[in-house]
């Protein structure tokens, strides 16, 4: 049973897709359209549940490994997934925020992008939960951008080298003003967090399930907050 103890932020490394397309006989572009369908299940879920952040890494650094026409159909099914759900998250209330570096993604994806940021942004002032979309995002890559603009702020005496602290650091990579994820699920049966958060997942309590992503439904989620909700989070203490 879920007790009052509920996650503010939950994130979710949705793994699996390929895989399961491949057991239903299906290409991975399928897989991938299961998976995105099976979003909007959870971002319900997180309303219902009253949990405020949603981060869902979506695609990493390392996807630009995959075949040319493998993320041509990624980069098409988020234009799509973007306008065909906007008009539901606005009515929801539900603000929609990306982190990563999108600019290398294609214009007409990037256009998409900002356009569903600013219209949730200007029409969705208390949101119920704010989902933050992963774009070619890596933490290592988030890391060094984050020190690059701390040196050329040091540099131009906008601060000091005295001035960096766990908080200076936080206000210099894609998730400022995003608190830290209290909850990382991962679905797939994979163990581990694969450059997703690494230094906001400090003391994130974490998750392995074997569900494939698109299997992974509104129940599956609940059960695995009512395990976050039953452990004890001391953040090294007694």
């Amino acid at each position: 049973m879920i007790n009052e103890n509920i996650p503010k932020h939950v994130a979710i490394i949705m793994d699996g897709n390929g895989r399961w397309a491949k057991a239903h006989n299906k290409s991975r572009s399928y897989g991938h359209r299961s998976g995105s369908e099976n979003v909007i299940k959870i971002v319900e879920a997180c309303c219902e549940l009253n949990i405020k952040y949603l981060t869902l890494y979506a695609f990493s650094t390392e996807n630009w490994k995959r075949p040319e026409e493998e993320k041509k159909a990624l980069f098409k099914l988020l234009k799509e997934f973007y306008k065909k759900e906007i008009k539901r998250l606005i009515s929801n209330n539900i603000l929609v925020k990306h982190i990563g570096d999108i600019e290398a993604f294609p214009k007409d994806t990037i256009k998409t992008i900002k356009e569903t940021e600013n219209e949730t942004a200007e029409k969705c002032k208390n949101p119920v939960l704010t989902v933050i979309l992963a774009l070619n995002y890596g933490f290592r890559d988030e890391l060094k951008n984050a020190i690059k603009n701390i040196c050329a702020d040091i540099k131009e005496e906008i601060i000091n080298m005295e001035d960096i602290d766990e908080d200076l650091i936080s206000n210099y990579l894609y998730t400022k003003n995003i608190p830290d994820p209290d909850f990382i699920i991962r679905t797939s049966g994979e163990k581990r967090l694969s450059n997703f958060l690494m230094y906001q997942a400090s003391y994130s309590e974490l998750y392995f399930t074997k569900t494939l992503w698109p299997d992974f439904s509104k129940e599956d989620f609940k059960i695995s907050i009512e395990e976050y909700s039953n452990r004890v989070r001391k953040f090294g203490g007694l």
